[in-house]
């Protein structure tokens, strides 16, 4: 099906891009003096000493990627991936319609998995914009929130059809992969729920760095496992 082969390609450019954008500003903002006495200087507020922050959360992602020259990366790195995310749902909503003969039907995780690739682009956009209003601030937190949000739902209802149609299409997909998209789903649920009363206080600002980096990757690692779920097809 032409379907599964637009979807694998998708699901590694939306795996390795963000990826390699968000390490990419991390790598700037912890070695700024390679930068220096060049057009692209690094802003005093994106630059950082030595740091992990998959271990110890030191640095935020909006912190490394929101001022110059990092946002040149990131935003359009985001963008992309946001339309890339829309392309991705939209071929994997005509390919459960083909599997379960339900033609020009829209299926929930469709819609879901759009929406969250609009908030992606949302907060992309004003991600280092300045305005000095508690609202403007607010706003940016929900847009993120609803981001993962969406996410997560568009996985879970997609990852739940599939499974319906395993039977079908066994020969064609490695099923020990559906375990472990189902397992990665759950887990990002799991903790996202567990450590919402810490994120919804103020202090432990380590532990949310450290989260924020490694949830991420947990988020996008689910496109990383659609490129080997299915197998190559002629």
């Amino acid at each position: 099906m032409i379907e599964i082969s637009k979807i694998r390609k998708l699901s590694l450019w939306i795996f390795f891009l963000p990826l390699i954008a968000i390490n990419l500003c991390l790598i700037i903002s912890v070695n700024p003096e390679f930068l220096d006495e060049t057009i692209f200087q690094v802003d005093q507020i994106g630059r950082s000493g030595f740091s992990i922050p998959y271990l110890d959360g030191s640095l935020s992602i909006s912190r490394a990627s929101r001022t110059f020259p990092q946002y040149l990366i990131f935003k359009p790195a985001m963008i992309i991936t946001g339309i890339l995310l829309f392309y991705y749902w939209s071929n994997y909503n005509r390919l459960i319609c083909n599997l379960r003969n339900t033609e020009n039907f829209k299926y929930k995780f469709r819609l879901f998995g759009i929406l969250s690739a609009i908030f992606l682009i949302i907060h992309s956009i004003f991600l280092g914009v300045k305005f000095d209003i508690q609202l403007y601030k607010l706003f940016r937190r929900v847009v993120l929130l609803l981001f993962i949000i969406f996410e997560l739902i568009a996985q879970g209802m997609l990852v739940n059809y599939l499974y319906n149609v395993k039977d079908k299409v066994s020969e064609i997909i490695n099923k020990k992969i559906l375990i472990l998209k189902i397992c990665l789903v759950s887990i990002l649920v799991i903790v996202a729920i567990a450590s919402l009363p810490i994120l919804v206080t103020k202090g432990n600002t380590h532990f949310k760095h450290a989260l924020e980096w490694n949830y991420f990757v947990g988020v996008i690692a689910f496109y990383l496992m659609t490129f080997f779920f299915w197998r190559r097809t002629t």
